[in-house]
């Protein structure tokens, strides 16, 4: 598959997982009574699964097992996780950027490194020989 058409993939992906993220976080809050905070943390969890398995499957197509796939995409999550942290904060915080321009900012930027990790690391390259 080429690049741009992966990635226009992995962008609709997100968008998908995006929406599984605030569909689980509105129904614990508004529904369930849970606090922001925990019922955030389920929702990054619903999103996380939901990209994982779309992405693996739509996105990539990869024969790679579920074994050695799934570490992969947690540190890479994991790690888009803290470079969102630290990105908004130094937009935010250090150079004054209104929060809604450094999240889009902040979005681009960890879209296109969970891209180029997930395509390279994740669900490229051999499968389960690497």
């Amino acid at each position: 598959m080429s690049l741009p058409r992966q990635f226009l993939r992995f962008s609709g992906v997100g968008v998908i997982a995006a929406v599984s993220h605030f569909a689980v976080l509105i129904a614990l809050v508004e529904i369930a009574g849970a606090a922001p905070a925990p019922a955030a943390l389920a929702a990054f969890i619903a999103g996380a699964v939901t990209s994982y398995i779309l992405n693996r499957r739509f996105t990539f197509a990869t024969d790679r097992s579920h074994q050695h796939a799934a570490p992969r995409f947690a540190i890479v999550a994991g790690g888009g996780f803290l470079l969102t942290g630290l990105a908004m904060h130094v937009l935010i915080g250090r150079l004054g950027v209104h929060y809604v321009v450094a999240q889009i900012v902040t979005m681009l930027g960890v879209l296109l490194w969970t891209f180029t990790l997930n395509r390279n690391w994740t669900f490229g390259g051999r499968s389960d020989a690497s």
